[in-house]
C-alpha cells in the first residue's frame, strides 16, 4: 500500500504542478502593438516577448507525466493481474476512461496554445498598404487545457486509487479432489 499511495502522490503533484504551468502560460500570453518604420512607409506587428510558449510546453509535458506514471503503474488497467469484481473495479473502469478522454482535451487545449503562441511570438513581418493584423493566442485557450488539466488530476487520482483499492494479490487455487471439505 506504501508504494501506491507513493505513485497517487507522485501523479497528483506533477498533475498540480501542470496545473499551475497552464494558469501562468494563460496569465502570460503575448501581446502585440502595431509599429511603424522610421520612415513612415511600413506597419508591422511588435510582439511582446512571452513565457507562455514555455510554461505551456512545460504543462503539456508534466500532464503526459502524469498520465504515463498512472498507466504504467497500473499496467494501463487492462494488463497484469486480475481486480477484484466490485464496485472499485466499475469506479475504476469509469474513472479510468473519464481520465483519459479529459487528458486528450486538456493536451488539445495546451497544444493549441502552444501552436498560436509559438507562431505569433516569433512572428514578425513588414506589411504593405494595409495596417496589419497582430493576432494573439485567444484568451481561454490555456485556461481551458488548465481547468481540463485539473479535472484530468482529480479523475486519475481516483483512477489509481479506486484501481488500489480493487487490486487483489491472491494466490490462484488449483482444483483438487479430496475426501476433506477443506479442498
Amino acid at each position: 500500500m506504501a508504494d501506491s499511495t507513493r505513485v497517487l502522490a507522485v501523479i497528483l503533484v506533477v498533475d498540480v504542478v501542470a496545473f499551475g504551468l497552464a494558469i501562468a502560460a494563460e496569465q502570460s500570453r503575448p501581446s502585440a502593438r502595431v509599429e511603424t518604420d522610421a520612415r513612415q512607409e511600413w506597419t508591422y506587428c511588435v510582439y511582446r516577448p512571452d513565457a507562455a510558449t514555455g510554461l505551456g510546453a512545460a504543462a503539456l509535458a508534466l500532464l503526459l507525466v502524469g498520465q504515463a506514471v498512472a498507466a504504467v503503474s497500473s499496467r494501463c488497467f487492462c494488463c497484469g493481474a486480475a481486480l477484484r469484481p466490485g464496485g472499485a473495479r466499475a469506479c475504476a473502469l469509469i474513472l479510468f476512461l473519464s481520465s483519459w478522454l479529459t487528458f486528450l482535451i486538456a493536451e488539445s487545449c495546451l497544444l493549441a496554445g502552444l501552436v498560436q503562441s509559438a507562431y505569433h511570438t516569433r512572428y514578425r513581418k513588414v506589411f504593405f498598404e494595409n495596417p496589419p493584423d497582430c493576432e494573439t493566442v485567444r484568451r481561454g485557450t490555456f485556461g481551458a487545457g488548465a481547468a481540463f488539466s485539473l479535472i484530468t488530476c482529480v479523475l486519475t487520482g481516483a483512477y489509481y486509487f479506486y484501481f488500489s483499492k480493487s487490486r487483489v494479490s491472491y494466490g490462484r487455487r488449483e482444483a483438487t479432489i479430496g475426501m476433506s471439505p477443506y479442498s
